[in-house]
């Protein structure tokens, strides 16, 4: 999706208004947001272009502080997403290069595969469709099990058919993180926490003007990775932008040791194909123990990791935007089970018993919890896509949920493009 100009805010927002600094840093491209997708795509810029002058903007005190760093550290192998989609070209491009990187800057990781389970028969037709959309994208050796061959890879699982997926695998996307922004500064790049942008503006030299709450920044690019801020951050140069964030928090048990057994590396189910998540699952992570979750409950903060955490801005956000209300008119059942989930541990233990019935709420302790930045049109659609907005002088990351982590390198690359056709 493509727009011609960049909008001015009103001009209560400027940046001569919003900032007090004395002087502008000027760069040739500024990245704003320091996730994983923003530190791979200064680190992808500055590799294919060592001359430029390059910053990274993080609002927060550390690097990867949300959704990268709440997430359950799995490589996805490109199993789900629809052949020719952007979510499938850079999963399965960013996953070869994530694999590289691991080995070459000896970050640990596992390949352990997974299995995808079907515990009843309306999930059939969805599993033979994962199979055909994984063996289109590129998957090599995924089979297809039966009762007993499941039990074969994972003795407590039950399931009437599944699929074994050995491209999957587990790291810690807080530690690749690192080796990103080490990568960024070591080739000259400037990353700079606690520096929240308030403020974008074209200046009539034609640069990017870029106010943080206590400075401004010039740049010939700028490039916004905001994740669970990124439509706010669009909205300071697309006036009509055509989607906004909805965030769902995602929370999780973990094992205790004693169960530990229960699961030898990941179990899925089948997914719900009308429904831009995975369902609960487990998952053994890269320093040990196993997750089980995510659920998928409606958070009234953008950064409301728990329950409690209510924004009444981000709640108004959502609500007020026509897009959510069509998607709460249609999927408000689905929406009320994850909320029982939400504050029900039997109902949750209920649901991961389906994949292994020995599971009980004994096996289980509290876990952590993540924040997903969904976008949502304002047809009432839960993009399920990456969504990269391009005009002149401005690219915008609007979308990229799972798996962003894994395709982080691929998403770089392609917007390390953008730039180098933009600053040529």
């Amino acid at each position: 999706m493509q727009t011609q100009t960049v909008c001015q805010k009103p001009e209560s927002n400027t940046v001569e208004q919003q900032t007090r600094t004395r002087g502008t840093r000027t760069y040739d491209l500024i990245v704003v947001g320091g996730g994983i997708v923003g530190l791979a795509t200064a680190m992808k810029v500055l590799e294919d272009m060592p001359q430029a002058r390059v910053a990274l903007l993080e609002k927060e005190s550390s690097l990867a502080s949300h959704q990268t760093g709440n997430n359950s550290g799995v490589i996805h192998s490109g199993l789900y997403y629809k052949p020719g989609s952007l979510k499938a070209q850079h999963c399965r491009e960013g996953y070869e290069s994530l694999i590289s990187f691991c080995r070459e800057e000896g970050i640990k990781h596992d390949i352990c595969g997974k299995v995808v389970v079907a515990t009843e028969e309306s999930q059939l037709p969805w599993l033979d469709e994962l199979l055909s959309r994984g063996q289109a994208n590129g998957l090599d050796g995924i089979r297809k099990l039966d009762a007993d061959g499941i039990r074969e890879i994972e003795p407590h699982c039950a399931g009437i058919k599944g699929l074994f997926v050995p491209q999957t695998g587990i790291v810690d996307y807080k530690e690749v993180s690192r080796k990103y922004a080490e990568r960024v500064r070591s080739a000259g790049g400037e990353i700079r926490l606690d520096t929240r942008v308030v403020a974008i503006e074209r200046s009539s030299n034609g640069l990017i003007e870029i106010a943080s709450e206590n400075e401004t920044f010039s740049s010939k690019l700028l490039v916004a990775c905001g994740g669970l801020h990124a439509d706010r951050l669009a909205m300071l140069t697309e006036r009509d932008l055509p989607l906004r964030i909805t965030p769902f928090r995602g929370e999780y048990y973990t094992l205790k040791k004693s169960a530990y057994s229960l699961v030898n590396n990941l179990i899925y189910p089948v997914p719900d194909p009308a429904f831009p998540f995975l369902g609960v699952h487990f998952t053994r992570m890269i320093h040990g123990g196993v997750e089980c979750g995510p659920n998928a409950v409606f958070a009234f903060a953008r950064e409301g990791y728990r329950k409690t955490d209510i924004s009444l801005r981000d709640t108004w956000s959502a609500l007020s935007w026509p897009g959510f209300r069509k998607v709460a008119g249609k999927y408000w059942r689905t929406g009320l089970g994850e909320f029982y989930r939400s504050f029900s541990k039997s109902a949750f233990v209920h649901a991961l018993q389906r994949l292994v019935p020995e599971i009980t709420e004994d096996c289980l302790e509290p876990g952590g919890a993540g924040v997903r930045a969904q976008a949502c049109s304002v047809e009432g659609q839960l993009i399920d896509d990456f969504s990269i907005m391009e005009s002149k002088g401005v690219i915008h990351v609007c979308n990229s949920p799972s798996p962003a982590a894994t395709a982080s390198i691929s998403i770089g690359a392609s917007i390390a493009k953008m730039a180098e056709r933009q600053l040529s």
